[in-house]
């Protein structure tokens, strides 16, 4: 898992004034919104007892913990313990990780790590949920396998045929052209040619008056650290799949999808494209939990690669560079408890950079029984 980088944790209209829980990275954050509607998001763990703060109240713009009515502000300091008498201070170490948040694109983005930001990576440009001839749907799906093996099965175009069948392949003509990556310091994406299935259902309408084209364009993308892009060209308009594979832990991913299109525009249609894309994912679902190793192995020849992975070995090549430049999820950012085999993420916030002198005040022992996120 790759640490500093802006993660989308959660759709924009689910984040209110009530606390949201939500994990990635095997960490558990509370997004809530300020009276003014900007996005906070704070570790999960209050400094006190570690009671969650998600469980909690916002009052004003402060997070209140259920357990001790300890407040936070956006800024993860502490400046209310309900307990102390007027003329007791608050310890400077009583503070929680705040994370940079912004909300783009529909989401809700926290930057998880530690990096000024200066060097923060870029979060990647969705053109279409501003351009009004698209109509977005949302969906998501958890999924038991690791998020890199759900990452890399979207950029894996030889997989449809066999997966997903007339669904959305042809079994018939399963072959790979050959295709050029389109690569930056963040990206990298491809346009590929496949042969299309007859259309069906309420798509297959409209196909009728059109000439079936013997391949369909089908640009497969991904974005550093998780993001992956599917555009299909359809001779009726475009379709545009933005899959967020969110990694709760090691053997656990939630998939948040963006789905666009600029066809069938009204509402009445939304229903039948998150069947489609339910459809696409129950299919791959059986097929990326049955993958061994579960995890995507570090060095390149533990795995065979052929001309068609092309997409997945840049990735893996990119990945590579990042874990030498020490951002992979490990080492000091897992805590470990007093009981057997108890493990915990807690990622560093660009608050321990700038006050060093308080570094202690952010290192939490695992919770006790039950899941250590």
């Amino acid at each position: 898992m790759l640490k500093n980088f802006w993660y989308a944790l959660e759709f924009a209209d689910k984040v209110t004034r009530e606390p949201r829980k939500v994990t990635c990275l095997g960490q558990d954050f509370v997004l809530y919104r300020t009276r003014a509607g900007a996005p906070v998001c704070l570790s999960d763990l209050c400094v006190h007892r570690g009671g969650a703060l998600s469980m909690g109240t916002v009052t004003d713009d402060c997070i209140a913990c259920p357990y001790h009515g300890w407040q936070y502000d956006p800024d993860g300091a502490c400046v209310k313990i309900p307990a102390n008498s007027a003329e007791r201070s608050i310890p400077r170490k009583a503070r929680v990780d705040a994370y940079p948040t912004q909300e783009r694109y529909g989401m809700v983005w926290a930057f998880l790590g530690d990096l000024p930001e200066e060097e923060r990576p870029p979060i990647p440009v969705i053109p279409e949920h501003d351009d009004s001839s698209f109509k977005a749907v949302q969906f998501e799906m958890e999924v038991n396998a690791n998020y890199e093996r759900t990452f890399e099965n979207v950029v894996d175009a030889a997989h449809t045929p066999f997966v997903h069948g007339t669904a959305f392949g042809n079994p018939d003509k399963p072959q790979i052209p050959d295709f050029r990556i389109r690569q930056t310091e963040w990206s990298a994406e491809a346009d590929i040619d496949l042969s299309p299935p007859p259309p069906g259902g309420l798509w297959g309408m409209l196909y009728k008056r059109k000439v079936r084209p013997e391949f369909v364009t089908v640009t497969n993308a991904w974005y550093l650290p998780n993001i992956v892009k599917l555009h299909i060209r359809l001779p009726i308009g475009d379709m545009l799949l933005y899959d967020f594979n969110i990694p709760l832990s090691q053997d656990r991913t939630l998939i948040k999808i963006l789905g666009y299109r600029n066809f069938f525009t009204g509402g009445w249609a939304d229903g039948n494209t998150r069947k489609r894309i339910e459809k696409i994912l129950l299919q791959d679902r059986p097929v990326v939990e049955s993958q061994r190793p579960e995890l995507l192995p570090f060095d390149l020849s533990d795995e065979l690669h052929v001309r068609s992975d092309g997409l997945q070995v840049a990735y893996r090549r990119r990945r590579l560079e990042l874990i030498k430049q020490g951002w992979w999820v490990g080492g000091d950012d897992i805590i470990t408890g007093d009981g057997p085999r108890r493990t915990a993420t807690v990622l560093p916030s660009p608050s321990r950079r700038d006050n060093p002198e308080l570094a202690s005040a952010w290192v939490h022992k695992a919770r006790t029984g039950g899941d250590p996120r």
